[in-house]
């Protein structure tokens, strides 16, 4: 049997799950897999009575993972809000599974994503050859889930037109979806809810209208506040998909994620870690997640092309690529941080000397 590129979290946390519930002690709420306690343990991660080790699938503030669970208890959606490379989708996907058992059933937010992508639509063959009929009726992710009493997902929500995004107004307010061509409306089933994603920086940004913004609840998923914190999420990501990739390559040192993630956050943040020194910020957002990317990407290369060590050399042209997004004004960023920071900080002359050789 192949084995697939990527699994859903109820597949890859499968054992998880199942311990999960198996020593459940708490209230579950209609169609629930578990209580939202547990639901909060398995992202945040714990130790059972029994011994057994959940892994923790967001490093952060525990608190707005208990609001964000708390939320989706009520009749209000949860819409998790932040900069890209906040985990929002990975937050999302994993509640989503905890809670249902079945993270698939999200809508990908678009430029072109329409209204029968969030409402319905019709296999148009049949509805020719038939008429409006149950038969004739495409469901959407957001359909099922209302019929079946799950979690539904929707991510990047501002990237979809303001007329598409209200269409989700009668569905939250209402809890049932109507279709007009039937005479008939679905109901949704107790269990389901809306979990979106979405930010503020990315071109094309559609602003949610007041009335549906007061259908949200809305939880904002920040950047790590810390080095340390930022670095152990990189490390478990990386680790992750090492695994998962069987990567030819050993583990990255741990110092060599630090320098990448200490790159990003001084880039980021317009000044050294000490504060000693102004930086100019590139036009990228040097998110975790891209951090994350780098450092994978550095697998594969010191795996296949290199000795199967991690080095600089094979973390250099992510970081470059990462960084110098606007070819003219990025690069004087990059390289005035080249001159003014690495050039001068004990044990980084490898980067220096592999930046200017690339």
């Amino acid at each position: 049997m192949q084995e697939l590129l990527r699994l859903h979290a109820e597949q890859q946390f499968i054992e998880e799950l199942e311990e999960l519930k198996n020593n459940e002690t708490n209230s579950i709420p209609e169609n629930w897999a578990m209580s939202p306690q547990s639901v909060v343990t398995f992202i945040m991660g714990g130790k059972l009575k029994n011994g057994f080790e959940i892994t923790p699938k967001y490093i952060g503030n525990r608190n707005l993972i208990e609001v964000a669970v708390a939320t989706l208890v009520t009749d209000r959606a949860l819409l998790l809000y932040g900069l890209p490379g906040t985990a929002k989708s990975w937050v999302s996907e994993n509640i989503a599974a905890a809670i249902s058992g079945d993270s698939t059933l999200i809508v990908q937010g678009t430029a072109g994503t329409g209204e029968e992508s969030i409402r319905y639509g019709w296999n148009y063959a049949k509805l020719l050859a038939e008429g409006p009929s149950k038969n004739s009726l495409v469901e959407t992710p957001i359909l099922k889930a209302m019929k079946s009493g799950k979690i539904a997902r929707i991510e990047e929500l501002t990237r979809i037109g303001a007329d598409v995004q209200d269409s989700l107004i009668t569905i939250l307010s209402e809890k049932a979806l109507p279709i007009p061509e039937l005479s008939t409306e679905i109901q949704a089933i107790k269990g389901f809810n809306i979990i979106a994603t979405a930010n503020n920086r990315d071109k094309g940004v559609n602003e949610l209208s007041s009335a549906l913004k007061r259908r949200f609840n809305t939880v904002i998923l920040p950047l790590p506040e810390n080095t340390e914190t930022e670095v152990n999420i990189v490390k478990q990501r990386v680790n992750d998909f090492h695994k998962t990739m069987k990567m030819p390559a050993e583990k990255p040192a741990i110092e060599e994620i630090r320098r990448v993630v200490t790159i990003f956050r001084e880039l980021r943040n317009g000044c050294t870690i000490d504060g000693s020194t102004k930086l100019k910020s590139p036009s990228g957002t040097l998110s975790t997640a891209e951090a994350i990317s780098v450092v994978n990407n550095g697998l594969a290369m010191a795996g296949y092309f290199g000795d199967g060590q991690i080095h600089v050399k094979d973390l250099i042209s992510g970081i470059y690529g990462a960084i110098v997004k606007d070819p003219v004004n990025d690069k004087v960023v990059w390289q005035e941080y080249l001159e003014n920071v690495v050039r001068n900080r004990t044990n980084w002359d490898d980067i220096y000397r592999a930046s200017n050789e690339m």
